[in-house]
């Protein structure tokens, strides 16, 4: 009898740590889901700024420097969507590790976060740059634009 709670004790153990890691690994995705979405707002931003009267025709390189930053921003928007699809089959494939009985298939769970881990701060990372490289060139042309005083 003893020896039948003990088991049914570690059982339990075991399936309250399972229940905790994967609590863990959603929050986690909720929080990279969270920062893609508001990297899609800035994207959406970023394309009303590119296509705005901001940039007028007689500063240098304009045309060349617009089509580049639109490309690199629908490169950027493209990317958002497939790492946030990416976080979704993620999120459903958690139920799986619930069922797991072994280190082994956790490792399996654990190594697929980590990929995807990878993937979205390349993502968020690539965008932050891409974003500073146009504030910074439209901060500049905003300043030259200013009336004088």
């Amino acid at each position: 009898m003893e020896r039948k709670l003990l088991m049914n004790a570690e059982n339990d153990f075991t399936k309250i740590d399972q229940s905790k890691k994967v609590d863990q690994l959603y929050l986690e995705l909720m929080q990279w889901n969270s920062a893609l979405r508001f990297m899609g707002d800035e994207i959406h931003f970023l394309e009303h700024l590119l296509n705005s009267y901001a940039f007028e025709p007689k500063t240098p390189n304009l045309f060349e420097r617009l089509l580049d930053y639109q490309e690199r921003v629908k490169k950027a928007k493209t990317e958002e969507s497939v790492v946030a699809t990416h976080i979704r089959k993620h999120k459903n494939d958690l139920g799986g590790m619930l069922e797991c009985t072994d280190d082994a298939c956790d490792l399996t769970y654990f190594q697929k976060h980590a990929k995807l881990k990878a993937e979205w701060t390349a993502c968020l990372e690539d965008f932050q740059n891409l974003k500073s490289e146009i504030f910074n060139y439209a901060g500049a042309i905003l300043k030259r634009k200013k009336p004088d005083l």
